[in-house]
């Protein structure tokens, strides 16, 4: 106190000594951990699992913002898939790999050659405050096993949910000092302290934000961002389905989605009547909760009003009518109950149209298979589902990611688990190296 006022900069300097002491320590215990097999580190996996499921309802109570449903069945569930997934999977897929002798360069006669990996050391993990238990948790598990240590910063209000979860994990078996929560505000210091990789979970902007940070130290980052999802609607699509599965779409969490259902691309002669079956469907089934004030969100509705558009206020979702001229307008990242039915003269164009969006997260086409997977292949996004929306992404197995404004790099799956390594070759020379022989040498030395 300085005159009866907080000396904010002393405190400031208080925590950062003390994120400066966390990132240390978590450096000292990673030399240990990732000298410990594989197939030792993931024990404490399965013991979490059953944690897990004991400890729903304390969990579920710690996110105080979310129903109790939509945390079990989209936080929860797909945690518990991905860490069965990596309680089975994670020896196979980390094991040293012996590349074999077939397509070995001649010139390389004797040399053995095995592909290891290895951790990366600390990796930062900036947990979003819409999937604060599952995104972050499966990031957390992924880095864990992969033989790193995690500083977990939560988002604004889910320090206890992942207090708790860290606490688990310590009844799992996991050893102390393998993972330290940090305060919520320590974002800006952490991404420019010691660490080697920064996994972000947010927006664009805060995206933006810690790649500059990052860059301080040349930090690998991998940033999972928010996107703008397009949904085709092929002429061979059943708009009975769609209706059905964009009244989801706008119920997860409220529309506090990355992957919600935004742009929904249908042809001219088919908008009228899917526009009719959505209403229809909201006013009978309103979403569970009424949405609070978004300035965000009142925001676009008067620039879609201002530029000839229509905007439909049901059920607590926002439902935008729009001709594919006005597409520009929502390729915005915004959490809310809300989507847009943009009119086009077919699937080219609305192919077309994708190629100019800023966002590329995920995807979904309904419509004949064939037809569906062949558009599919000129997609940019990173997760595409087809006859479905959001739900079959949590599979444990498949990586997640995006390009564009919604990141790059993935996390989740095979591919999430390596990127927490980084590939080594070692190379032994049995017999035979051409470039060791004396008299090749003689030769070359002439």
């Amino acid at each position: 106190m300085i005159n009866g006022v907080p000396d904010f900069r002393q405190q400031s300097e208080k925590q950062s000594d003390a994120l400066t002491h966390q990132i240390n320590s978590l450096r000292e215990y990673q030399e240990e951990w990732a000298q410990v097999p594989v197939r030792k580190r993931i024990l404490f996996l399965k013991r979490l699992r059953k944690l897990l499921l004991f400890n729903i309802a304390d969990l579920t109570s710690r996110i105080k913002d979310q129903s109790a449903f939509d945390i079990v069945t989209a936080e929860l569930l797909p945690l518990l898939s991905a860490t069965r997934f990596l309680e089975r999977a994670s020896s196979r897929l980390l094991r040293d790999k012996a590349l074999s002798v077939v397509n070995r360069p001649l010139w390389l006669w004797g040399v053995k050659t095995t592909v290891t990996r290895k951790p990366l050391g600390v990796v930062l993990i900036l947990a979003p405050g819409n999937y604060p238990l599952m995104l972050a948790g499966i990031q957390t598990l992924q880095a864990l096993v992969a033989g790193n240590t995690v500083a977990l910063k939560p988002a604004p209000g889910r320090t206890a949910v992942l207090t708790h979860f860290a606490s688990l994990l310590a009844q799992s078996g996991l050893p102390d000092g393998t993972l330290q929560i940090l305060p919520e505000d320590a974002g800006p210091e952490a991404c420019r302290a010691d660490v080697d990789l920064i996994v972000l979970t947010g927006s664009a902007n805060t995206g933006r934000q810690v790649a500059l940070a990052a860059a301080d130290n040349l930090t690998p980052t991998i940033m999972e961002l928010s996107g703008a999802d397009p949904v085709y609607v092929l002429p061979s699509g059943s708009l009975s389905l769609v209706t059905r599965a964009l009244h989801f779409g706008l119920s997860l969490k409220q529309g506090a989605t990355c992957i919600a259902p935004r742009r929904v691309f249908v042809e001219k002669t088919r908008r009228d009547a899917l526009e009719a079956r959505l209403i229809s469907l909201l006013k009978k089934a309103p979403l569970r909760d009424q949405t609070a004030p978004n300035p965000a969100l009142d925001a676009l509705l008067s620039r879609v009003i201002a530029a000839g558009g229509k905007a439909i206020l049901i059920g607590g979702a926002t439902v935008f009518v729009l001709d594919a001229k006005h597409t520009d307008l929502v390729d915005i990242d915004l959490f809310a109950p809300w989507l847009a039915l943009i009119s086009v003269t077919d699937m080219d164009q609305a192919l077309a149209l994708e190629r100019q969006a800023k966002h590329a997260l995920g995807a979904s086409i309904f419509g004949n298979e064939d037809e569906a997977t062949a558009l599919a292949r000129h997609l940019p996004a990173g997760t595409i589902t087809i006859n479905d929306l959001i739900v079959p992404s949590a599979d444990p197995r498949l990586a997640f990611g995006g390009a564009k404004s919604s990141g790059y790099g993935v996390t989740r799956g095979r591919e999430g688990l390596l990127a927490m390594t980084r590939p080594a070759s070692i190379a032994i020379r049995r017999r035979g190296a051409l470039h060791l022989i004396e008299r090749v040498r003689r030769w070359h030395s002439r």
